[in-house]
């Protein structure tokens, strides 16, 4: 049987159905200053749930995403407050890793958005910094193309962690990541991670993906998400989440048949992303109890 990490699940959806306030384009940010300690619970609730690692609530913590907002003055107190709140959740569990999650520039599911080199990798490079004294590696996420799998793998190097790798690929075709390129175009760079992930993707696209980036000969795995599909509301500029809709065939039972699934395939890191819930982890952590394997 295998050792298997457990991720967590979806901070940003997860918070939507417990602030009860209308979601704005920066959605899980503002949450920490409108309600303090609301990041946190949702860090504790997913430990409680068998998580091992918090995934840092700084995906879109980025400046371009701040600027003319009215907070893009607040950058490294931001990254603070979702440090902080990660920390404390670890300290209450006792145990746990923390990852320090860095989103793609300018919006997600947007490799056409994503910056030449020159401007893209200092500002990964910057984030990752601002994450390394406090996290015990890093996870780039929902890494859409060759060029933003390039820059981000550039700018988390700048740091000792361990880096993981973690793609997005098409809903239709997990054979290509959401650029359109094929999957396999970005295994050179993914060869330089520490971990090669799958994420935000529907889970049928995981399943499809998982056998290509195994040919690495590394850890691999995926966390999915549970929408109905990335609407074309979301992909226009300054997007909200409330433009997502969640699945109604993946509660915890469904999804948590998904991962088994991926273990079977080899992964050892799994978890959730949008619409995942602590109730999904719990489910995945009692099933992979069952099947005999080791959370760590």
């Amino acid at each position: 049987m295998s050792r298997v990490t457990l991720l967590d699940g979806g901070m940003g959806q997860e918070l939507i159905h417990r602030a009860g306030d209308r979601p704005t384009p920066l959605w899980s940010t503002q949450v920490m200053i409108d309600h303090p300690g609301m990041v946190q619970g949702v860090h504790t609730d997913f430990f409680a749930a068998g998580a091992t690692i918090a995934t840092t609530n700084t995906y879109a913590i980025h400046h371009d995403r701040l600027e003319g907002t009215g907070i893009d003055g607040q950058f490294e107190a931001l990254y603070q407050m979702a440090l902080g709140e990660a920390q404390a959740a670890r300290t209450a569990h006792g145990s746990g890793k923390i990852a320090g999650a860095i989103g793609p520039l300018r919006a997600s599911y947007r490799p056409d958005l994503h910056p030449a080199s020159a401007v893209a990798v200092p500002l990964f490079t910057e984030a990752a910094q601002k994450l390394a004294g406090a996290c015990d590696l890093l996870i780039l996420e929902t890494v859409a193309s060759v060029a933003h799998a390039r820059d981000a793998m550039a700018g988390a190097r700048s740091t000792d962690l361990p880096v993981w790798l973690s793609l997005t690929v098409s809903d239709a075709d997990g054979t290509c990541l959401r650029s359109g390129e094929p999957l396999a175009e970005v295994l050179d760079i993914a060869a330089h991670a520490d971990a090669v992930l799958i994420n935000c993707s529907a889970p049928e696209a995981v399943t499809q993906a998982l056998p290509i980036i195994a040919a690495l000969n590394k850890p691999f795995g995926g966390y999915a998400n549970a929408f109905e599909l990335i609407t074309e509301d979301f992909l226009k500029d300054k997007p909200t989440v409330d433009a997502l809709k969640a699945r109604r065939d993946m509660g915890p039972r469904a999804y948590a048949g998904y991962v088994v699934e991926w273990v079977g395939l080899g992964a050892t890191i799994v978890g959730g992303c949008c619409e995942v819930s602590p109730r999904h982890i719990a489910e995945i952590a009692h099933r992979l109890d069952l099947a005999g394997h080791t959370i760590v």
